[in-house]
């Protein structure tokens, strides 16, 4: 019996990959499991420590939960979202800035390869795009599922949301204290500015006032004199 918790989530989110590409419409001769292992290498790559597969197994575990609880659920096209979910942040390069695209570009060159038709090809790249943003438009609801699901870590507990905050200036180890807490700041800003974070019913419930409770305490460190970068 395998008792590697690491190994466990990985054949966990293999089992899932599988099963969501043959949702997605793949072709039975296609064998998933070689865009699997590419997948899950790029998400474990090192420059990593937030956007790793711990990261995706989360925004795919709150995609069940925003599908469980939508009011709509028919009108979800869950293999859509979940297949963007698996390739928002296949590239990523913490001193880039075409992260997105890269990887909307990697949907749209491996999913035709298993047999997943043009129409949903094209959704899933979109999607993977519209994380530049989370800025979905009022009745994107595929949208709006994953942009909530991907900002979910914010309305984590506290001392959940320290270590997502400790790992992206991990992440930006080669950014010095003064400018990173700049811009991080800057960034905290503009989600605090934001009328909503949460477009679902149930990350506005749920999700929205504990993320905005999140960003103000760290900003209010950040911005404290002499406070160090987190």
């Amino acid at each position: 019996m395998d008792t590697d918790p690491a190994h466990t989530d990985t054949a966990r989110l293999r089992a899932r990959w599988n099963a969501t590409v043959s949702a997605a419409g793949a072709t039975a001769d296609r064998d998933p499991a070689p865009y699997a292992d590419r997948l899950l290498a790029a998400w474990a790559e090192p420059q990593r420590r937030y956007h790793t597969t711990a990261h995706l197994a989360d925004v795919l575990a709150r995609i069940d939960v925003l599908a469980e609880h939508a009011p709509e659920p028919s009108a979800l096209d869950r293999p859509a979202v979940e297949l963007a979910a698996w390739f928002h942040d296949a590239v990523y390069r913490p001193d880039r800035s075409e992260n997105e695209e890269r990887s909307a570009a990697l949907a749209e060159r491996a999913l035709p390869e298993l047999g997943i038709d043009a129409a949903r090809t094209a959704e899933v790249a979109r999607l993977v795009r519209l994380t530049v943003t989370h800025d979905p438009a009022p009745g994107d609801t595929a949208g709006e599922a994953l942009c909530d699901a991907d900002l979910a870590v914010l309305a984590g507990a506290p001392d959940a949301y320290t270590a997502y905050a400790a790992a992206v200036r991990a992440e930006y180890g080669f950014v010095p204290d003064e400018a990173f807490r700049t811009g991080r700041a800057a960034v905290l800003r503009q989600l605090l500015d934001l009328p909503r974070l949460f477009r679902t019913p149930y990350g506005a419930a749920h999700w929205e006032a504990a993320a905005r409770g999140n960003l103000a305490a760290e900003l209010a460190e950040l911005t404290r004199t002499g406070a160090p970068g987190m």
